[in-house]
C-alpha cells in the first residue's frame, strides 16, 4: 500500500504550520502598549498552547506586566531566528538558551549574568552548570529530559512484538514485523539530530570511556571514530525500508499526530510529547523504552532542558527578572510541568510523573543519556547545523555515513 499522498499532504501542512508560527504570535501581547502596562517580550521554542497557561498565571500575579509571546520550532529554526534577531538588535527581553547556542550567547555577551539572582537558588546544580561559563550562570533550567522510543502497545502486540528490543538487530526485526501488518513502523525526525542517533553515539562514547568528544576537540581523535558506526547502523532504517525519507520534513507535532492517530507504531519522542498524545488519544496504551544500541544495553537521548535567559540589552530588566522569578517558583514550575510532563529538577517542586515516563526517569538517574551539543565543548551551533544538513543528505541517499562524519570533522577544523 502506498502512503505517498498522505506524506505529501503532511509536507504541505508543515509549510503551512511554519508560516503560521512565524505570523500568528507576533500580536499576542499587543494589548500591553494600549493598556498602559509594561510589555515584556518572550521568545521560546515551546508552542503557544504550552506557554499560555504559564503566561496567564504570571500576568494575573503581575497585572502591571503584559507578555508578548512568540516562538519558532526547535532546534535549528529557533536558533537561527534568535541569532538573526540578536544581530538586528530586536531580540526578545527573555528567550531560551539551549545546548546548541549557549556558547554563542554567552561568549557574545547576549545574555545577562544570573548567578546571584534569588530564583537561581532553587535550581539543580547540574542544570545550572550546563548553562554556565567561568563560574557564572546564564540560564535558568528547571528540568531535565530523557528521550526514547514511545510506542503503541496495541500495534506492537498485533505484530507479535512483546517489547522494544534494546539490541539493534532485534530492533530492526521488530520494525519489520510491524511493517508486515501494514502499519508504519517508526519515525525518528531528521529536522534535528535524530534522537535515536544521539543515543547510539552516546552509547558508543560510554563504551569507549566517555571522553571521546574531548579527544575529538583536542585533536587526538576524529568524528569518524565516534560517529561512523552509529551513522551506518541508523541509516539501515532507511536502506531497509523501515523508515521513510519523509523524516527530513515532518515536524515533531506532525509525527505526534501520526502516532496519536495510530498510523505509526513507534516514534522517537521526549516527555514533552506525552501530554499531546494523552490529549489526542486518551485511551491509547503507550509506553517508553530506551533507544536500541549496538552493545544491546539501550541508551537515552537527554540533557538539562533549555534555560530561560534574559537579554543583556533588555530595557525591561526588572520585569524580566520578575518573569524568571515566577517561572522558577513552585507555581510556575508546576504549571509548566503539567503542560509538558517535564522531569522537574528544582528543589521547590516534586512533580507527579506520568507512569509512562518512569523508564525515562530511571535513564536520567542512571546517567545513561547523551546529547551531542551538550558533550561538545564549543562550536555547538555550527556543528549542529552541519550535522542536520548532512544527516538530511544521508536520509535522501546523497551522502554516506562516512561523508557525514568527515563533514563534521571539516566543520570543526574550519572553525579554528
Amino acid at each position: 500500500m502506498s502512503h505517498r499522498p498522505h506524506a505529501v499532504a503532511l509536507r504541505t501542512a508543515a509549510l503551512a504550520v511554519a508560516a503560521a508560527s512565524a505570523f500568528s504570535l507576533t500580536a499576542c501581547g499587543s494589548a500591553g502598549a494600549d493598556s498602559g502596562k509594561t510589555e515584556l517580550s518572550f521568545f521560546s521554542w515551546d508552542n503557544e498552547a504550552t506557554m499560555t497557561p504559564v503566561i496567564e498565571a504570571f500576568e494575573a500575579a503581575n497585572p502591571e506586566i503584559s507578555v508578548e509571546f512568540s516562538n519558532a520550532p526547535p532546534v535549528a529554526e529557533y536558533v537561527s531566528t534568535l541569532q538573526t534577531r540578536l544581530a538586528g538588535n530586536n531580540a526578545a527581553d527573555v528567550f531560551l538558551i539551549a545546548a546548541e547556542n549557549k556558547t554563542n550567547l554567552i561568549d557574545g555577551g547576549f545574555v545577562k549574568d544570573l548567578t546571584d539572582e534569588p530564583f537561581m537558588a532553587e535550581m539543580s546544580p547540574y542544570n545550572t552548570e550546563t548553562y554556565s561559563s567561568d563560574g557564572k550562570a546564564y540560564g535558568m533550567s528547571t528540568s531535565s529530559w530523557a528521550g526514547g522510543i514511545l510506542y503503541n502497545r496495541a500495534l506492537l502486540d498485533a505484530a507479535g512484538v512483546t517489547e522494544v528490543p534494546t539490541d539493534w538487530d532485534g530492533f530492526l526485526d521488530a520494525l519489520s514485523s510491524v511493517k508486515d501488518t501494514g502499519v508504519v513502523p517508526y519515525y525518528d525526525a531528521a529536522t534535528q539530530i535524530p534522537m535515536g542517533l544521539s543515543a547510539m553515539v552516546g552509547s558508543v562514547d560510554a563504551e569507549q570511556g566517555g571522553a571521546v568528544d574531548e579527544a575529538i576537540f583536542d585533536g587526538s581523535a576524529e568524528f569518524g571514530d565516534l560517529w561512523d558506526e552509529p551513522l551506518a547502523a541508523w541509516s539501515e532504517l532507511l536502506t531497509s525500508g523501515l523508515m521513510s525519507q519523509d523524516v527530513v520534513s515532518l515536524t515533531g507535532d506532525q509525527i505526534v499526530d501520526e502516532f496519536a492517530n495510530g498510523r505509526v507504531a513507534m516514534i522517537a519522542a521526549g516527555p514533552w510529547n506525552l501530554p499531546a498524545v494523552r490529549e489526542k488519544a486518551p485511551d491509547l496504551d503507550v509506553e517508553f523504552a530506551p533507544f536500541p544500541t549496538l552493545d544491546g544495553a539501550g541508551f537515552w537521548a537527554g540533557a538539562a532542558s533549555p534555560g530561560f535567559a534574559i537579554n543583556a540589552k533588555t530595557d525591561h530588566e526588572a520585569e524580566a527578572e520578575a518573569f524568571l522569578s515566577f517561572l522558577g517558583s513552585e507555581e510556575g514550575v508546576r504549571i509548566y510541568q503539567e503542560g509538558t510532563s517535564a522531569l522537574t529538577t528544582t528543589a521547590n517542586y516534586t512533580p507527579v510523573v506520568d507512569p509512562a515516563l518512569e523508564p525515562n526517569l530511571a535513564g536520567l538517574q542512571e546517567g545513561r543519556f547523551y546529547l551531542p551539543s551538550i558533550a561538545w565543548p564549543r562550536e555547538q551551533d555550527a556543528l549542529s547545523t552541519e550535522a542536520v544538513a548532512q544527516i538530511q543528505l544521508l536520509v535522501q541517499g546523497q551522502a554516506s555515513p562516512e561523508d557525514v562524519s568527515a563533514a563534521l570533522q571539516a566543520r570543526l577544523e574550519s572553525q579554528g
